[in-house]
C-alpha cells in the first residue's frame, strides 16, 4: 500500500473552506445549535470550556448536558446555555438512560460533543452507544473516553474523533511512541477502519478522513499543552460544524485558531502560563480575520 500523504494546513488553508454566511438578518438558528455533553464531579469545567467555545465559535445556541450533581454549578457559570442534568453511575459518569433526557434534541441540534471531562468509562460507553443512533443526522464530535466506543465498531454517522497519541495508543493497540513517530499513518488508517474523521493531537495535528484526504499541521506552540486545551479545541470543533461545515473543514478551522490563539496570548501574556479558559475569547477577532 502507497504511503499517506497529507496537505499542509495553514492560515490559507482556510480560505478554500469558507464559514457558510447567515446573512445579516439570519438569527441565532442560522448558526446552529450545539450540544455539549460532559463533566463530571472532579473535571466540571471541561464543560464549561467545550461549551464556551463552541459559542465563542459562532454557533447560535447552546445546550448542555451534565451529571446532576454539577449541573446547578453549570447552569449558573454559563448562563448563555440551556443546562440538562443526566442521571449519574456510580462511578459519575452519565447513566445510558439519560439519553432518554436528549432524545427531543435530535431534531434540532446540528452538531454534538460528547466526552470533555466526562468519567467512568464503562458506563460512559453504554451512554454513548445508545446516544448515537439518535443523532445520527448530525455531526457527533467524540472525545476524551467517549471515544473508546471506536473499539467496538465502525461507524456508520458522520464522526469526528480527537486523540491525542496516548489516547490513540489506547485504542488502536500501538505503542504511544509507534503513534508519536508515524502520526498520519496511524490517522489514516484508524480514519478508514472506523469510518471517521480523526484528528490526532499533538507537536504536529493530523487531520484524516476515510475517504483518503489528510492534512498536516505544525502551528502549534508549547503553551497549548496546558489543561483544558482540548475542551476549548473540541467545543470549537462542535461550534464550527454546527456553522454547517463539514467535519474535516470544522476540526481545520478549530486547529488552526486554536493555535492562532495560543499564539496571540503566548505574546502578550507569555509562552507559557496562560489558561486554557483564555483561548476562547481570542476566537470570534481571527475568525474575522480569517474570513476576509
Amino acid at each position: 500500500m502507497a504511503r499517506p500523504r497529507a496537505a499542509a494546513l495553514t492560515e490559507a488553508s482556510l480560505a478554500h473552506w469558507p464559514l457558510p454566511d447567515p446573512g445579516p438578518d439570519g438569527d441565532k438558528e442560522a448558526r446552529g445549535q450545539v450540544l455539549v455533553i460532559a463533566g463530571s464531579a472532579e473535571l466540571p469545567g471541561a464543560a464549561l470550556l467545550a461549551g464556551t467555545a463552541a459559542l465563542r465559535a459562532g454557533a447560535g445556541k447552546l445546550a448542555i448536558a451534565s451529571p446532576a450533581s454539577i449541573a446547578p454549578g453549570l447552569a449558573l457559570a454559563i448562563p448563555e446555555s440551556r443546562v440538562i442534568a443526566l442521571p449519574e453511575t456510580r462511578g459519575g459518569g452519565i447513566a445510558a438512560r439519560g439519553c432518554e433526557a436528549l432524545a427531543p434534541l435530535a431534531e434540532k441540534v446540528a452538531a454534538v460533543v460528547i466526552g470533555p471531562g466526562l468519567r467512568d468509562e464503562r458506563g460512559s460507553m453504554a451512554f454513548v452507544r445508545r446516544l448515537l443512533p439518535l443523532f445520527r443526522g448530525c455531526t457527533v464530535l467524540l472525545d476524551s473516553i467517549a471515544m473508546s466506543v471506536a473499539t467496538q465498531r465502525a461507524f456508520d454517522q458522520p464522526v469526528l474523533l480527537t486523540p491525542h497519541a496516548g489516547e490513540m495508543a489506547h485504542l488502536s493497540g500501538l505503542p504511544k511512541e509507534a503513534v508519536a513517530h508515524d502520526a498520519l499513518a496511524v490517522a489514516c488508517e484508524a480514519a478508514m477502519r472506523w469510518n471517521a474523521c480523526v484528528v490526532l493531537k499533538g507537536a504536529s495535528t493530523v487531520i484524516a478522513t476515510p475517504q483518503h484526504r489528510a492534512w498536516c499541521f505544525k502551528g502549534g506552540s508549547l503553551g497549548l499543552a496546558t489543561s483544558g486545551s482540548g475542551d476549548v479545541l473540541a467545543g470549537l470543533m462542535g461550534g464550527f460544524a454546527a456553522r454547517g461545515l463539514r467535519p474535516e473543514h470544522a476540526a481545520a478551522w478549530a486547529v488552526v485558531v486554536h493555535a492562532k490563539a495560543g499564539k496571540n496570548l503566548g505574546r502578550r501574556v507569555g509562552p507559557l502560563g496562560y489558561l486554557a479558559r483564555e483561548l476562547a475569547a481570542e476566537v470570534p477577532g481571527l475568525i474575522r480575520q480569517f474570513a476576509r
